[in-house]
């Protein structure tokens, strides 16, 4: 590997260590702080990584959370802010419900339906931000977070007996779907079963990856990020790649949910899961919109949730463990920016040795050229 390729990995790699290396001092500053062992905690947490059914549980949750920060890691390579994912993957996820509850085709039929209701639902959400910022300059974030409060009120609404809602006991559902629209899982023995769509998140990752970085509406998208009038100047439209960005974040975020819908709920009901849209902003921001990066993020939030109950049997507050991912959010930002600096300084350190090298080798062979004239 080239010493520029050991410095662009260096750099990469610094911010999530640094930012996860903050965490754990921080976390343990407040548990010294409050009167408790500063270490005890994370070994209990270390531990659960050694049940199989943890491991099947955090592989879980982590497909979810995968599937929400790519949708984030999208708009973040347009410099957009899709804080609407939370919105978007749960309307798309009743929605799909509803289909699945009110349609039986044949499974090859019916789960490729399910899987473009939702992603179709996720993207008909987000583009109507995308629509208000490229025609009325509307800022996507304040758009997306209003759109979060109006989802709510139509899901509300949606479950209206006289709509779509089925009352089961204390709780209001959708109704069960059916089988054909269930995915069949992985089967761990007594560990319980793998999400059958966790391979649809694998899939969303080389998705990403390859058009991203092997095809030209990637380059586009990039460019278009980095620099709207470069790219315009170009022959890019900056409002197409605006509203292609927000098509494709909310499209993504709408099958967050479905792993959970259709491996294991069948139903969309008031125990749905919530707050993973936000969550994706975070293990975005770790996993620096890289597929890889943002897999490792996910699996380590999903860590952090499901190891976290075990802290409550031995006299500890689980919620040391939420306590880290907000310390993780601040300090990641904080780090990259760190990093940043200091790579710029490498690099305009680096620059000026190139040059002074040149300069000298310059008056060296002046100074032959003239010995040589005499």
């Amino acid at each position: 590997m080239k010493k520029f390729d050991k410095e662009r990995v260096l750099l990469a790699v610094a911010g999530p260590v640094i930012a996860l290396a903050v965490a754990f001092a921080l976390s343990a500053i407040v548990l010294l702080a409050s009167g408790k062992n500063p270490v005890e905690p994370f070994s209990l947490m270390f531990e659960q990584l050694g049940y199989s059914d943890k491991q099947v549980l955090i592989i879980n949750q982590a497909s979810m959370y995968y599937i929400a920060a790519l949708a984030v890691a999208v708009g973040f390579r347009m410099n957009l802010f899709n804080i609407g994912v939370d919105g978007q993957y749960q309307l798309a996820a009743m929605m799909a419900a509803i289909v699945g509850a009110h349609m039986n085709l044949p499974a090859v039929v019916q789960i490729p339906l399910l899987l473009l209701v939702a992603a179709a639902t996720g993207s008909l959400w987000a583009s109507i931000a995308g629509v208000l910022k490229v025609t009325r300059g509307v800022s996507e974030v304040v758009a997306t977070i209003m759109l979060n409060a109006i989802a709510v009120s139509v899901i509300a609404y949606l479950w209206l007996p006289d709509v779509f809602g089925v009352t089961v006991g204390n709780n209001t559902t959708t109704g069960e779907m059916h089988e054909s629209g269930w995915v069949p899982g992985f089967d761990m023995g007594d560990a319980g079963e793998i999400y059958g769509l966790v391979i649809l998140a694998a899939l969303l990752g080389i998705g990403y990856w390859v058009v991203l970085n092997r095809t030209r509406f990637g380059f586009d998208l990039r460019a278009s990020g980095a620099s709207e009038s470069a790219a315009a100047a170009s022959g890019v439209s900056p409002k197409r790649m605006v509203l292609s960005a927000m098509l494709i974040s909310g499209a993504i975020a709408g099958l967050a949910g479905l792993p959970i819908l259709m491996g294991d709920a069948h139903t969309f009901d008031r125990n749905f899961p919530t707050g993973i849209g936000f969550l994706g902003i975070g293990i975005a921001l770790l996993g620096r919109n890289s597929p890889v990066g943002i897999a490792f993020a996910a699996l380590l939030w999903a860590w952090l949730d499901k190891a976290s109950p075990e802290l409550d049997f031995h006299g500890y507050d689980k919620e040391i463990a939420v306590i880290m991912q907000g310390i993780i959010v601040l300090a990641v930002v904080v780090s990259y920016e760190v990093v940043r600096e200091w790579g710029l300084r490498r690099q305009q350190r680096r620059v000026g040795a190139e040059l002074a090298a040149g300069h000298v080798l310059g008056a060296t062979n002046n100074e032959n050229k003239e010995v040589a004239g005499r």
